[in-house]
């Protein structure tokens, strides 16, 4: 996948190729019926994928207090973009010459310069200066044009209390807020990932003999405060992980933390660039009167998450999702 920049950037990319344009946070499943859409076309035309999205989010420059959290930062997001085949991302700096164009100026770029042969795009699709760029009127201009535009429904998928929601980022930020992680990798297609350099923290995992990757994620959504089952891969090896995210009350007040203990792994992680998945929900975040009893339970966790991670590691993310938990509140 080539990566280009600006306005300049999309007009490079290859003419007459399938172009999507939209944010992409999180790369879910109605994300990746898109893209399965684009890739179907190009395939069919022998013409390129060219995927056009702002990096980072609009709203971090126009109204920076309503600017939603994000899912996935590039480092996450660009591979996974690659591998769901795209061959050219141009990503468009939040700036005011490129925030400034009415969606009459955009359609024309698309029309006259870059010669889009198709466009494809989910139904709630907006963009211009004010987001007053609809799929009717797309329809209307494209009706006159060289340029074809196809609509993809959005997915609906039945969470694990069976209730049916359609799949958005939203809707996987409310989930993950809940510490829902099973539900949003139902919508995700994968589990959730976390993704951030590890720093020292407290050391009071590795006092206790069970040290801990403490990780560091500036620009993502953390997950609601609990313990949970999840696995890293570190040089090809997927290693089970016991997740803690909170502010550790059995120890006063604390500022709030990522603490992955790699079940198995024995090496030096700081410093290191590491990505954590979030397979199952295992309990709640509570206070425990002494250390002995905080320890006790922190061993049942990980032996929790051994099991959950010799049913998972090498499943399917439907089975995944699907599988009872054997988590529960302490």
């Amino acid at each position: 996948m080539q990566i280009l920049h600006g306005i300049p950037g999309l007009l490079i990319a290859p003419k007459k190729s399938v172009i999507s344009i939209g944010n992409f946070d999180g790369l879910h499943l109605g994300h990746r019926r898109i893209l399965q859409t684009a890739q179907d076309l190009a395939t069919a035309k022998n013409s390129k994928v060219v995927l056009v999205t702002f990096e980072p989010h609009p709203l971090t420059v126009l109204r920076p207090d309503a600017a939603p959290p994000r899912l996935t930062p590039p480092a996450i997001k660009e591979p996974l973009l690659e591998s769901a085949g795209v061959d050219y991302l141009v990503i468009l700096p939040p700036e005011p010459q490129v925030l400034g164009l009415t969606a009459e100026d955009f359609w024309a770029i698309l029309r006259d310069q870059a010669e889009a042969a198709d466009l494809v795009e989910g139904a709630s699709f907006r963009f211009g200066r004010g987001a007053r760029g609809t799929i009717a009127r797309l329809r209307d201009w494209t009706a006159t044009s060289q340029t074809k535009l196809h609509v993809v429904d959005s997915v609906q998928v039945p969470l694990l209390d069976l209730q049916i929601t359609p799949v958005s980022s939203s809707v996987i930020r409310f989930l993950l807020a809940y510490g829902r992680v099973r539900d949003a990798a139902i919508c995700l297609g994968r589990p959730y990932a976390l993704f951030g350099q590890v720093e020292k923290g407290f050391s009071r995992g590795k006092q206790m003999g069970i040290p801990t990757a403490n990780l560091r994620c500036d620009d993502q959504l953390v997950p609601a405060d609990a313990v949970y089952a999840g696995r890293c891969t570190i040089n090809g090896k997927t290693y089970p992980a016991a997740i803690s995210i909170g502010t550790n009350p059995t120890f006063g007040q604390n500022p709030r933390q990522i603490e992955a203990h790699l079940i198995g792994f024995d090496g030096d992680l700081y410093g290191k660039q590491l990505t954590v998945e979030l397979v199952d929900w295992l309990r709640e975040q509570r206070i425990y009167i002494g250390v002995d009893p905080l320890m006790a339970q922190i061993h049942k966790d990980i032996a929790v998450t051994v099991t959950t991670a010799a049913k998972n590691l090498a499943m399917p993310i439907a089975s995944l999702c699907a599988t009872e938990s054997e988590g529960g509140v302490v």
